[in-house]
């Protein structure tokens, strides 16, 4: 399982520059003018994991293939696009598509680079796109309540489901705010997805920043923080330019180029940690003399959902799981070894996979 994460903001922020940094790629034309994005382009990144290439080497596997995530990098917004101004509809329509937002604020000072505002203020940036995205949510739900209040009328369970969601979505809405903070129970969410709104997608709020701030942040990031926490969504601090600038240096010389920053790793690990989190994934991994690999489930999936990740015939016909976890296949030498000690473990279809279980599918198809 992939998942996409869409990056948006206004034109000029720098999301375009972060966007071929990510994917190491020149797809996007990154320019100093508005809409030089006109299609979405999207580039798919190996989400690093240390443990991939230590199992491995235990396994003795020819090749590793590690899990993968898509970067889309949309169009940028400007004020109106809820009513179709700039790129406003193809805008909305390629959020739609994504799993989760980044949005892209500026948080630098550079007079070479224009502002379509003229200013920089990464919270009134911010205000804006979620402004477009809660009217287009608006329009939506005004538009769709009128059917669905004629089917709760006529005793219609989902309806009435579906109906009370609506309404306490409206309610947010229209006060100004996104619709990811309804409170919802565990039950009430699959029905919750189902409205496709723009503001109820995990948001992770990306400040770009200049590269001496890149360490440690800057006034305007701290701003960013906490707006972020009154919008239940997460932040991190990037510099896209030291990310363009890493992205061209051959792998034994980003460490040190990192470290001579004050920075322990590539903005990509962070941003992709943090995907994870807001989006509840996790890893488990296959190994073999063939390959290792590395794919990606949600928390709490049970065992057959995760071995319908490698084919959907492995999880209708799923008999059981040998399971065994990452630290003991690697502490003690591999599957056979693990099996002598009494690690390898038999699990059935009530087990939940814990992030870095090795695990083994038996199935009938």
């Amino acid at each position: 399982m992939g998942f996409k994460m869409g990056i948006v903001g206004l034109p000029n922020v720098g999301k375009s520059t972060l966007f071929n940094a990510l994917t190491r790629t020149a797809a996007a034309q990154a320019a100093n003018f508005p809409f030089c994005t006109i299609e979405p382009n999207v580039g798919e990144v190996a989400v690093p994991d240390a443990r991939l290439e230590r199992l491995a080497q235990v396994g003795k596997s020819q090749q590793i293939i590690p899990a993968r995530m898509s970067f889309v990098d949309i169009a940028g917004l400007v004020k109106g696009a809820s009513k179709g101004e700039g790129l406003g509809n193809q805008f909305l329509a390629n959020i739609r598509e994504c799993d989760a937002i980044a949005y892209v604020l500026r948080c630098f000072e550079d007079g070479n680079i224009i502002h379509v505002a003229n200013k920089v203020d990464p919270l009134a940036d911010a205000e804006v796109v979620e402004t477009e995205l809660m009217l287009a949510d608006l329009e939506s739900l005004e538009k769709r309540r009128n059917g669905v209040e004629k089917k709760a009328k006529q005793a219609d369970k989902d309806a009435k489901l579906t109906l009370d969601l609506i309404d306490r979505a409206l309610v947010l809405l229209r006060d100004g705010k996104s619709a990811r903070l309804v409170q919802r129970s565990d039950d009430e969410e699959k029905a919750f997805r189902e409205l496709q709104l723009l503001t109820s997608k995990p948001a992770l709020y990306v400040c770009n920043v200049d590269e001496g701030s890149a360490a440690t942040g800057n006034a305007m990031t701290k701003q960013v923080e906490t707006y972020a926490a009154q919008h239940n969504a997460a932040v991190i601090v990037i510099s896209a330019e030291i990310e363009s600038q890493l992205a061209q240096l051959p792998d034994a010389e980003q460490a040190e180029y990192l470290e001579s920053l004050g920075l322990h790793e590539p903005g990509l690990n962070r941003l992709i940690r943090e995907a994870y989190q807001l989006l509840g994934l996790q890893t488990y991994f296959t190994v073999g003399p063939k390959e290792a690999r590395a794919w990606t489930i949600h928390k709490g999936d049970r065992a057959p959902q995760a071995a319908g990740v490698i084919h959907t015939d492995f999880e209708r016909g799923f008999i059981r799981a040998q399971t065994i976890a990452f630290d003991d296949y690697v502490t003690l030498g591999g599957e056979v070894p693990a099996k002598e000690a009494g690690k390898a473990r038999d699990e059935g279809k009530d087990y939940v996979v814990k992030d870095g279980d090795v695990m083994l599918f038996k199935f009938n198809t």
